[in-house]
C-alpha cells in the first residue's frame, strides 16, 4: 500500500488551508477519462469550497460536514475516493475511513489533517489503510497531483481486476471447452470401439449362419491344441458336410439352400456341449472342435449331430427339405502331439470315407 504525505511548511495545526500559488502550473490530466467520484469530508465550508474548487476539474465532487453524513452519503451511492479532515465534530477522520475499509474496501481513502503526529500516521495505516495523507496547508499543485494519483492507481487497480476477472473467465471458457472436447473426443472413440468391434466380428462371422467362420474355428482350434500342450488331454476335430446338397440348391434355388443351411447349423449348434465350438468353413461345409474328448466321445458327439440332423426334415415354404449330413472326426490322444493342418487332413480323409460309405454316416479315427 502507497502512502505519501503531501506538506510545504512544518507540521502544526492550522486554522485554515493556503490557497494555491497564482503562478503553479497545473499539469494536464492524466486519466481524462473516467472522471472519479470524491467525497470530501470537512467541518469547515471554507475548506470544504476551496477543496471542491481545485478538485472539480478532475472529479465529481460530493460533500459531507460530518461522519454520520458521508456514512449516510456513501450507503445511498458508491464513491470511489474518500478525502476527510482528521478532526471531525462526531469522530475522527481515522474511524471514518476504518469504517470505510470495512464496507467498501474498493474506496480510496485520503487523510487530510493540520497535525503530522506519529500515533496519526501508525493509526491511519495501521486500521484505516489509507491510500494517501495530505497536510494542512498544501499548495494546489500537489494537493491536485497526489488526488490524481490516487485516482489514476485505483483506475488502474479496478483495470487490473477487471483483466482478470476477464481472463478467469476466459480460462473457465477454455476448460468448458477442453472438457466439452474431451467428452466428444471420448464419446467417439467409444463409437469407434464400438464400430471396430463389429467390425471385428464381422470379420470373424458367417454372414449367413452367424457362427464363427472359417478364420475364425481355425483360430479356436489352434488356441485350443496350444492350450492343450501345457495341459495335455484329447481332443476332436470334426468336418461335416451337407449330403447331396447340390440337389437342394437345384430343388429349391439358393434361397431355399440358404434357408437349409441356416437351418443346418442351428441344429448342430443346439446338439453341442458349452466346451465345443461349430464354424462353417466353406459352402455347406462345417467344422467342430471338441476340446477333452476322446474316441468314444468322438463316435457319440457325431452320431448326436447326425441324428439331430436327420431326425426331422426343414420345411420351406411349406415343403419338406429333407437333409443329412456325413461327418469325419479325427481324434489325437492326451500323450499325442500333432499339429492343426495334420489333424485337419485326417479329419478330412475321414469325411471322404463317411461320404464314399453311402453318406449319413460317421467315421471316426484315432491319430498320433
Amino acid at each position: 500500500m502507497n502512502f505519501d504525505v503531501q506538506t510545504t511548511q512544518s507540521p502544526g495545526r492550522l486554522a485554515r488551508a493556503e490557497a494555491p500559488s497564482p503562478a503553479a502550473a497545473t499539469p494536464p490530466p492524466l486519466l481524462p477519462a473516467p472522471r472519479c467520484t470524491l467525497l470530501i469530508v470537512d467541518d469547515e465550508p471554507a475548506i470544504v469550497a476551496l477543496l471542491a474548487e481545485q478538485l472539480s476539474p478532475e472529479f465529481d465532487i460530493a460533500t459531507a460536514s460530518t461522519a454520520e453524513q458521508a456514512r449516510r452519503s456513501l450507503r445511498e451511492r458508491p464513491v470511489d475516493v474518500v478525502l476527510t479532515d482528521l478532526q471531525l465534530p462526531d469522530g475522527t477522520g481515522i474511524q471514518l475511513l476504518d469504517w470505510v475499509h470495512q464496507t467498501a474496501p474498493g474506496t480510496a481513502r485520503v487523510l487530510l489533517t493540520g497535525t503530522a503526529r506519529i500515533e496519526d500516521a501508525a493509526d491511519a495505516i495501521n486500521c484505516s489503510r489509507i491510500h494517501r495523507m495530505l497536510l494542512k496547508p498544501w499548495r494546489g499543485e500537489d494537493l491536485i497531483a497526489t488526488m490524481r494519483g490516487v485516482a489514476r492507481t485505483l483506475l488502474l487497480e479496478r483495470r487490473n481486476d477487471q483483466l482478470l476477472g476477464q481472463l478467469r473467465a476466459s480460462h473457465e471458457e477454455l476448460e468448458d471447452h477442453v472438457r466439452s472436447r474431451t467428452r466428444e473426443l471420448e464419446e467417439a472413440l467409444q463409437q469407434l470401439q464400438a464400430k471396430n468391434q463389429i467390425l471385428e466380428k464381422m470379420a470373424l462371422t458367417d454372414a449367413l449362419t452367424g457362427l464363427p467362420n472359417r478364420r475364425a474355428i481355425e483360430l479356436i482350434a489352434r488356441k485350443e491344441l496350444l492350450r492343450r500342450a501345457r495341459t495335455p488331454s484329447p481332443i476332436a476335430f470334426g468336418l461335416i458336410d451337407a449330403d447331396h446338397f447340390r440337389a437342394i440348391n437345384t430343388a429349391h434355388l439358393h434361397c431355399g439352400g440358404d434357408h437349409a443351411l441356416v437351418w443346418l447349423g442351428q441344429k448342430l449348434q443346439g446338439s453341442l456341449r458349452a466346451a465345443d465350438a461349430l464354424g462353417r468353413v466353406g459352402g455347406e461345409e462345417f467344422m467342430v472342435v471338441a476340446p477333452a474328448t476322446d474316441r468314444a466321445g468322438a463316435e457319440a458327439l457325431g452320431e448326436r449331430l447326425r441324428y439331430a440332423v436327420a431326425e426331422r426334415p426343414t420345411l420351406y415354404h411349406g415343403v419338406t427339405i429333407p437333409v443329412t449330413v456325413s461327418l469325419g472326426f479325427a481324434v489325437c490322444p492326451a500323450g499325442a502331439v500333432l499339429n492343426y493342418e495334420a489333424l485337419r487332413k485326417q479329419a478330412a480323409a475321414a469325411l471322404s470315407e463317411a461320404k464314399g460309405g453311402g453318406r449319413n454316416r460317421c467315421v471316426t479315427t484315432e491319430v498320433g
